[in-house]
């Protein structure tokens, strides 16, 4: 079970340089983006009016003197300019380096001076962000004054030519800057597209940040196919389900946190047709069964897809069986054609750390050559991932090795106690985090948001967890949100969980 079904027929990737993805249809008139930053004015690109605009930074960066391999980050919200810069920017060789617009300023400043960047497209909120000696263009009259109007031949890159340098969160230290290459991408494109059956019908709601690999997935996977993508400048639940309802989504995307978000509001939800929703894909974090299942009640015509990505993974390595046996509930898929993956240092050969190997991995981490060698070992990505494989070739998640924490001597994974936590009838979503204790190292801690109507104690939520599962998972503290807070990648802000815990007395508390 460790080889892959299909082998890898292509090591390096596609040929062709990922900003010109849609060159297919180009020179159509139908409409490729919908830019919701004013929602009184919906703003509609076409394909023509996008390829125009891509070519108008490609020529602007050749004309301000960057050449291939030349780095530039990008600071704003979702629109239209953001998609425009960053595949512009492929198209000149530039390497765009999109930055997470809530990190402190040190952390923004940091990325920026780590990648070189010479020159940072900006919406004017968060110049803060940009170091006082690195250029700007700022969104508005600046930017439109940058374009340089014209036709543009673009830079053919080579099989390791970098295309777009992100940065990881950096959870675990400073953040690190991601290579990824033009062919690698490609080929990752290439493969979503086809198999999620996407086309010209699709109508795409974009809500997370498009400087995640979430939503960037979507970009290259919607243009790719000639779909229509709806961006929303960020995540707001009210505006998302209008949205949903005004544009008739067909594929609706982000963490799980952003979907329960969702379905909180079921009263808003009963005011729109959501009859036309035929995807929804979850990934960046685990999903639990009982948010599937409530998916599919409100979303009965859609298949729930948990996709499993990395950014330096492909970003997405798993997806349907290549026999097309139906994905069972919960699990994150078999690897694509392309992709090998196999489980290490497990009880046993269906359990461990995944490893993969496809196109798309990284390069290598953007000046850290002992980083590298460290999760790039003979072609394989190691991704501290925990999963496990079932007897058909489907994986499952099970936690991040450096979410794992040890309680008393066993091993916790955190969505082990919130799925079972929101097996409880009065529990809408439940985020477990651990927290230190004198005797057992550290013990899990719940934040639970409650389901509309219902209520519970934290004792009772103690004793359900001891009565369904192992004791020592059952969450020593319960504290209840109206919502759980959202960091900028929409995961949920652990650093405001923290200092929510430092700031309360002993008793549970109702935030």
């Amino acid at each position: 079970m460790n080889k892959p079904a299909i082998a890898c027929p292509e090591a390096r990737g596609h040929t062709g340089n990922l900003g010109a993805l849609f060159a297919a249809h180009a020179d159509s008139a139908r409409t490729a983006l919908i830019d919701l930053n004013n929602p009184a004015q919906p703003r509609a690109v076409s394909f023509r009016e996008l390829d125009g605009l891509c070519n108008g930074v490609a020529r602007g960066l050749a004309r301000a003197g960057l050449k291939p391999g030349d780095r530039i980050g990008i600071l704003s919200q979702n629109r239209v300019e953001f998609v425009a810069t960053l595949l512009g920017a492929m198209r000149a060789g530039v390497v765009p380096v999109p930055v997470n617009i809530k990190l402190a300023v040190d952390t923004a400043h940091y990325i920026l001076n780590d990648a070189g960047a010479k020159c940072v497209f900006i919406e004017s909120a968060y110049r803060k962000l940009c170091p006082a000696n690195v250029r700007t263009v700022e969104y508005g009259s600046a930017y439109e004054a940058f374009l340089d109007p014209g036709a543009f031949t673009a830079f053919e890159p080579v099989a390791d030519t970098v295309a777009i340098q992100p940065y990881t969160s950096g959870s675990t230290g400073r953040p690190k800057g991601v290579l990824l290459a033009h062919y690698g991408q490609n080929w990752s494109r290439l493969i979503l597209a086809h198999t999620r059956g996407t086309n010209e019908n699709d109508v795409i709601l974009v809500a997370a940040p498009l400087y995640h690999k979430n939503a960037l997935n979507a970009i290259k996977q919607g243009l790719t196919a000639s779909a229509q993508l709806v961006l929303m400048p960020q995540f707001n639940i009210e505006r998302y389900i209008e949205a949903m309802g005004r544009y008739r989504a067909t594929v609706i995307s982000g963490v799980p946190t952003m979907m329960s978000m969702i379905l909180t509001r079921r009263d808003l939800l009963a005011k729109i047709d959501t009859s036309s929703v035929r995807t929804v894909m979850m990934g960046s974090a685990p999903s639990s069964t009982q948010l599937l299942v409530e998916l599919k009640t409100v979303f009965p015509k859609a298949e729930a897809l948990v996709v499993y990505g990395v950014t330096e993974g492909g970003p997405v390595p798993l997806g349907p069986h290549p026999d097309g046996k139906p994905r069972p509930a919960g699990s994150i898929g078999t690897p694509y054609a392309g992709t090998y993956a196999k489980l290490i240092g497990g009880l046993h050969e269906n359990e461990g750390e995944l490893l993969l190997k496809n196109p798309g991995i990284l390069l290598g981490y953007h000046n850290l050559p002992d980083e590298t060698a460290k999760r790039l070992r003979d072609g394989w990505y190691y991704t501290g991932d925990i999963c496990r494989r079932d007897a058909e070739g489907f994986y499952y998640f099970v936690g991040r090795t450096d979410d794992m924490f040890v309680c008393g001597g066993e091993n916790i994974f955190p969505i082990e106690v919130e799925s079972l936590l929101e097996k409880h009838p009065a529990v809408h979503q439940a985020y477990v985090m651990p927290f230190a204790h004198a005797l057992k190292d550290k013990v899990p801690y719940a934040f639970v948001v409650p389901r509309a109507g219902k209520s519970v104690s934290e004792e009772e939520l103690k004793q359900f967890a001891l009565a369904h599962g192992p004791a020592y998972q059952h969450p020593r503290r319960v504290f209840f949100l109206e919502q759980l807070p959202l960091a900028g990648t929409n995961k949920v802000d652990q650093q405001q969980l923290r200092h929510l815990v430092t700031s309360l007395a002993g008793e549970s508390q109702h935030v």
